[in-house]
């Protein structure tokens, strides 16, 4: 899962998911993230930290609250050493900024779904994805 309120930065990231063969469904704002993660649980959350009606940080707070183990990637324009801090605390897996790049974003994300599906046990089945 994609949530990011940037339009063109969402569509980037959905079609680099998609083009490593997974299912994206993208949300504009953090209250719909939190939505869709309780009610679909997705194998991964790419997550913006500016965001409007709440904002990402307050996202991975929440879920980790909830003790929701989703693997969270925080993708932001936020790129002081304070803020990758405060994501990684508040429970963020993963801290990327912007500008990206594609190719990290990606091995990344296979890291994360990598070890998750290795806590969780028996591989997913095909065509789950984030």
């Amino acid at each position: 899962m994609v949530a990011e309120d940037d339009v063109k930065q969402a569509e980037l990231v959905r079609r680099y998911l998609e083009h490593e063969g997974h299912s994206v469904t993208v949300v504009g704002d953090g209250r719909a993230a939190l939505e869709e993660v309780r009610h679909r649980e997705p194998d991964l959350l790419v997550l913006d930290v500016m965001m409007p009606r709440t904002d990402g940080l307050d996202v991975v707070r929440i879920l980790r609250a909830e003790s929701r183990e989703v693997p969270v990637l925080m993708l932001t324009a936020r790129s002081t050493e304070d803020d990758l801090l405060l994501g990684l605390d508040l429970g963020a897996d993963d801290y990327m900024t912007k500008p990206f790049s594609p190719r990290e974003l990606m091995a990344r994300v296979r890291t994360l779904l990598r070890r998750n599906r290795r806590s969780a046990g028996p591989a997913p089945t095909p065509g789950s994805g984030p």
